[in-house]
């Protein structure tokens, strides 16, 4: 069974991203019911198709499918808590940022109250929402997934990694981080030519097509991390990959190496154990294998 084109949906927070799924349900059609912990933020939706509930029993009780957009898990906790007895029968969706273990405790909670609970990594920003490009990650619930999938995909591309309701989280967070350092790496480049007088803004001209160039090699490591085989030719070794210099040339621009630090923590701690031949993916051993607290790095 699938979901009407027209089913009602509820969005509990109105957050940008919550605003955005809302609108982006109305536009599609669906009446949608909202609710916001401070009211009057519905201005610019659709009056003909969004009704603002004024408690979050009503909003809770006014469509079999709720979707939540909160602050954390806690903040879930506190909001459903209370019309937890409400919720049995439907399905709850959490797109809510949590971490894998608490989206599995939200799940069990789900079920103990009866409803079924789908957990969603959304992997895109609030603009994105409804248009190509957009994606959202799902796991948990298989036959809440299915009768609600044509209401998900209103929101963009909805891939379903299995019945683990924790794995959209664990995906959503590990793709962040990949984000996350990659910025972070941009703006520590950006600090350093600053130093020279160039700015960040030429400095971006130079970096957007030098990193899109390197994207593709993630799929290289991957395979090299897959089967293990860090002395496999081709590979550029930990040893040539040593970043004292570019910590050197950081320090001695009075900029903070920390972000680089990192990385050559990790690369110092492989060629310390001897492996200083084997290609740079071995850095996968020291992150998924963290060295004994205490230990010498």
């Amino acid at each position: 069974m699938t979901s009407t084109n027209h089913s009602p949906v509820t969005v509990l927070g109105l957050g940008d991203m919550g605003r955005a799924l809302a609108t982006t349900l109305a536009a599609a059609g669906h009446p949608v019911t909202v609710w916001n912990r401070t009211p009057g933020r519905t201005d610019d939706l659709d009056p003909d198709r969004t009704i603002e509930a004024t408690s979050v029993r009503d909003a809770v009780t006014a469509s079999s499918l709720v979707v939540v957009c909160l602050l954390d898990a806690a903040s879930m906790r506190e909001v459903l808590e209370p019309v937890a007895d409400a919720l049995s029968g439907g399905a709850l969706v959490n797109v809510t940022t949590t971490t894998p273990e608490e989206s599995r405790a939200l799940a069990a909670w789900a079920d103990a109250h009866g409803a079924a609970y789908l957990d969603g990594g959304i992997m895109a920003t609030p603009p994105m929402i409804g248009r190509e490009g957009a994606q959202i990650l799902y796991s948990g619930s298989p036959a809440a997934y299915e009768e609600h999938r044509a209401v998900l995909e209103t929101w963009g591309a909805s891939p379903y990694l299995g019945e683990d309701p924790g794995v959209a989280a664990l995906y959503d967070l590990a793709l962040l981080a990949g984000m996350y350092t990659m910025f972070a790496g941009f703006l520590h480049g950006a600090a350093m030519v600053t130093t020279a007088g160039i700015s960040a803004s030429a400095f971006a001209e130079s970096a957007v097509p030098f990193v899109s160039a390197m994207v593709p090699s993630f799929r290289e490591y991957a395979a090299v991390v897959d089967g293990r085989d860090y002395g496999g030719a081709g590979q550029q070794s930990l040893a040539f990959s040593d970043l004292s210099g570019m910590v050197r040339a950081s320090v001695d621009a009075g900029v903070a190496p920390d972000v680089v630090a990192v990385v050559q923590g990790l690369i110092r701690r492989q060629i310390d154990e001897g492996h200083g031949k084997d290609g740079f993916a071995r850095l996968y051993e020291s992150i998924a294998h963290p060295a004994p607290t205490g230990a010498a790095r």
